[in-house]
């Protein structure tokens, strides 16, 4: 039986950027699957007590600084040189989040997350402007009138809303959070290998 792998997952998370290649091509060397949970990082943040890393950790001498160093290892180490810093970061996620919770209900929320990851993270997609992700969706080959319609549903909004609760009451915290085989919780980019030690197990 193929593995599979459960990726809690916001746009706002640089780290949703980072992991994701890097994940999907160790998963396609082990013919593992990917499902993307979606959720609302502020909100998981405010039921879990968290905050981001530079804020949490703005007090700490010298962590933040750390944090970037391992932040560029990894990059370097993946190939990742064309991410950015988002201008509009930290920006309100909850409408992207809507559209692929909606995606997801349809069977495609890995391909609506894969579509947009590159416009934000390394072309600076204007997150404000519903013209311009319209515009990216619409390219891909999704219905972004139906997207954006169905994210304004109280179907959908509660639906986001009862996963961030169920990624919580799980134990997530953070981004990247990822269960494989619906069991075994890993938290962060920096265990990937744990994961494939996992994987190669068979």
């Amino acid at each position: 039986m193929a593995h599979r792998v459960e990726l809690v997952f916001d746009f706002v998370s640089p780290n949703a950027y980072l992991i994701w290649w890097p994940l999907r091509e160790m998963l396609n060397r082990y013919e593992a699957g990917l499902d993307v949970l979606p959720v609302f990082l502020a909100g998981m943040h405010k039921l879990t007590g968290n905050a981001p890393p530079m804020i949490r950790d703005k007090d700490v001498k010298g962590k933040n600084e750390y944090a970037m160093l391992e932040m560029q290892r990894f990059i370097a180490k993946h190939g990742l040189t064309r991410y950015r810093l988002h201008p509009q970061f930290p920006f309100n996620s909850i409408l992207l989040q809507r559209m692929l919770y909606a995606a997801d209900q349809d069977g495609r929320g890995v391909q609506f997350a894969e579509v947009l990851l590159r416009p934000i993270w390394e072309e600076g997609l204007d997150i404000s402007s519903p013209e311009a992700i319209g515009a990216a969706v619409s390219a891909a080959g999704f219905d972004a009138a139906d997207l954006f319609a169905r994210a304004q549903s109280d179907a959908v909004k509660q639906g986001l809303a009862a996963n961030t609760d169920k990624a919580v009451a799980r134990g997530a915290f953070g981004i990247p959070t990822m269960w494989v085989d619906g069991t075994e919780m890993f938290f962060g980019k920096e265990r990937l290998g744990q994961i494939e030690e996992l994987l190669a197990k068979g």
